[in-house]
């Protein structure tokens, strides 16, 4: 299965399902996920299971050969049940308990609500557990997507009490931990401790980090709980969710362990309330790359963007090219199969204006047939590089701990760690030098250049893994605030960067926030980098300890103070950058660092160009595509034979339409 829609049968009259069916083979549909938001239809009254419709459109939708992915509707509890049990409606940060009318509406750790899920799913397993058109599950839809604020009801309460004492065992272990002495805050019990309500003053940060850390397992712990009636029901089905790329709400290398893989949604073009969320190239490529990193194995796309998009107000419509542009790039990062979100526009509801495939009056048009065409070029290839990875050199660390700890207290009022990394993350790029992103947890010994982004929070095993990575050869990028902090997120007493200084070389017995105040950095040699450059956010004033300076600062009172450095640690190279350095700098840096381990683009190609790979056993598969509204020409290898793009070569040149994509092949 290499494409597939999402559909819902529940939003059309029964005589059209076989219209949309026929439609959806002709353009090489093999996959529909079906059902996450269909319980009120599936039990319209508490114990009154009604199947039939979903029986049906799924024997319609077989008759074209196609399966089916069955969603938990779990997100959307009915009315009855909100009547009989209103206590399972979550609680907002200002205590005020939310209404019925969206979806999420739901407490995740509410045991009257469990009982309901545990009831229904278990009914809805049984019955699709022998359909031979049914292949596997997506548990509810993108946790925590409808409410920014997480649920601070009693029950909550109550299990974040459990959470703390299952992780400090004792009360004095937590007020150690946390430092709860600090404006009298001690406790005497655990009953005692508070959900971060609004107070009048910002609450303890260690509590608040906690509080982070219990609601992301909550959510693991909530998946796992649907995920294990299915199991037992269900053994021969594969269960995935769908994440939604850097959301920063949950864990998800935690909730990816459980899964057989997981899934992403991706809408490059997605607007809301005037905000541009990850709609440049690289930022896109970067929540390919992390979704592949959670279990560091290929993945589905669940959802990706098909049309404008939006609920209130919408993104720009897709330009000729662009579908089948953000498919091509889902794959290069590792997808193994695309489904498209929606197969209609649907007529009604909050989701009236989120376009899909064919448009409301559901007649095919333009993106009908580009998806069309992109399936009947693309299908036949993927089966090549089915299961390939990019076989990377480059390795960035991504910690929810560390967001969640900048999200607390960001240092800057501009200071984003997602913002941060990705600017490191582009340098790579728009090189064209492939990046897995990966977790703190995982093996990250087999790269040459390791990215650890602002690692305020430190921990002995991580510093050892460091250590050992840098001792045997590794060349790491440590950037600013770097070990700030135990993982209780409280101060450590050592001069910065702590435990980490070994590695590095230097200290840093003082730092400036750069809050308007201007800051700028020289090269250490003028045959290194060529100009005096400025930098932003922050500045570690460092002090060397056997590093050597890479750059100085330009400004201020500590002018001709180290701002970069490089120590030679054993059989590694150990970097420090102390500030934010813009786009030109970085690009200079990562050059420098990359070129030294002999790190080469796959392709040099005008900017704008993406070149991605995927590996496998018999081959490189190279994916070229063309991000700009223009034309581009460019060399390509001459051991680079075409796959996709024939046409568009002439001699040793491609040249690229605009949105133009490409696929070769090299040993």
């Amino acid at each position: 299965m290499k494409f597939g829609v999402d559909y819902y049968p529940e939003h059309w009259p029964e005589e059209r399902w076989t219209i949309d069916a026929k439609l959806m083979r002709e353009a090489g549909i093999e996959v529909v996920r079906l059902a996450e938001f269909s319980w009120a239809k599936m039990e319209p009254q508490e114990g009154t299971y009604d199947f039939k419709w979903l029986d049906k459109a799924i024997t319609v939708l077989s008759k074209e050969k196609i399966k089916t992915v069955l969603g938990t509707p779990t997100p959307t509890p009915p009315i009855w049940i909100i009547e009989k049990n209103p206590e399972i409606l979550p609680v907002n940060q200002e205590g005020v308990r939310l209404s019925f009318g969206g979806r999420h509406h739901n407490c995740q750790s509410n045991h009257v609500y469990r009982n309901h899920i545990k009831r229904f799913v278990t009914c809805m397993a049984k019955h699709f557990s022998n359909n031979p058109d049914v292949v596997g599950w997506q548990i509810d839809n993108e946790f925590g997507n409808s409410h920014q604020q997480l649920c601070m009801c009693d029950s909550c309460r109550t299990a974040f009490h459990q959470w703390l004492q299952n992780k400090y065992e004792t009360i004095d272990n937590l007020n150690n931990a946390w430092g709860s002495i600090f404006w009298s805050q001690s406790y005497s019990n655990f009953a005692q401790i508070p959900v971060p309500l609004r107070t009048p003053n910002s609450h303890n940060p260690s509590l608040l980090l906690d509080w982070k850390r219990f609601a992301s397992d909550l959510i693991v712990d909530f998946q796992k709980y649907q995920l294990d009636i299915i199991r037992k029901e269900c053994p021969n089905h594969f269960i995935t969710h769908n994440f939604m790329g850097f959301y920063d709400k949950t864990n998800y290398f935690d909730l990816a362990k459980d899964l057989d893989f997981i899934s992403h949604d991706q809408y490059p073009m997605y607007f809301r309330k005037g905000i541009e969320i990850l709609s440049h190239p690289y930022s896109l490529a970067a929540t390919l790359d992390l979704m592949r990193g959670m279990k560091q194995k290929p993945f589905w796309i669940m959802e990706q963007q098909a049309g404008p998009s939006g609920w209130e107000t919408l993104s720009p419509t897709p330009r000729p090219g662009q579908l089948a542009l953000w498919t091509y790039q889902s794959v290069a990062h590792g997808a193994d199969t695309i489904v498209y979100f929606r197969w209609r526009s649907c007529l009604f509801g909050t989701e009236e204006y989120w376009h899909g495939i064919l448009p409301h009056h559901g007649q095919p048009e333009r993106r009908y047939e580009e998806i069309k065409q992109t399936i009947q070029e693309l299908g036949p290839a993927m089966d090549n590089f089915k299961g390939g990875m990019p076989d990377s050199d480059v390795g960035i660390l991504f910690s929810y701990d560390q967001d969640w700890a900048f999200q607390i207290q960001p240092h800057h009022f501009e200071l984003n760690y997602i913002d941060h990394l990705l600017k490191y993350y582009k340098a790579f790029y728009e090189a064209n030098i492939p990046v897995d992103m990966l977790s703190d947890e995982q093996d990250f010994m087999k790269y040459k250049l390791l990215v650890v982004p602002l690692l305020m929070l430190t921990k002995a095993d991580l510093t050892s893994k460091l250590e050992k990575y840098v001792a045997e050869g590794g060349h790491l990028i440590l950037t600013m605030r770097s070990g700030v902090k135990n993982w209780n997120n409280t101060v450590i007493p050592k001069i910065l960067p702590g435990d980490l200084s070994p590695i590095v070389g230097i200290k840093i017995p003082e730092y400036d926030c750069l809050n308007d105040v201007s800051q700028s950095i020289r090269w250490s040699s003028p045959g290194l980098f060529d100009k005096v450059e400025q930098v932003s956010k922050w500045a570690d004033i460092i002090t060397l300890e056997g590093a050597e300076a890479l750059a100085f600062y330009a400004e201020d009172y500590y002018k001709d103070t180290p701002a970069i450095t490089q120590n030679t640690y054993k059989q590694g190279i150990a970097y420090y950058v102390g500030t934010e350095l813009g786009t030109d700098i970085m690009k200079e840096f990562v050059y420098y660092a990359v070129s030294r381990l002999n790190i080469r683009p796959i392709l040099e190609a005008p900017q704008g160009v993406e070149v991605s790979r995927r590996n496998v056993k018999h081959g490189k598969y190279i994916f070229v595509l063309n991000h700009n509204p223009k034309p581009e020409v460019f060399d390509i290898p001459s051991d680079w034979q075409p796959i996709i793009g024939q046409k568009l070569m002439t001699g040793s040149k491609i040249n690229m339409p605009p949105y133009g994509t490409a696929i070769f092949k090299t040993e």
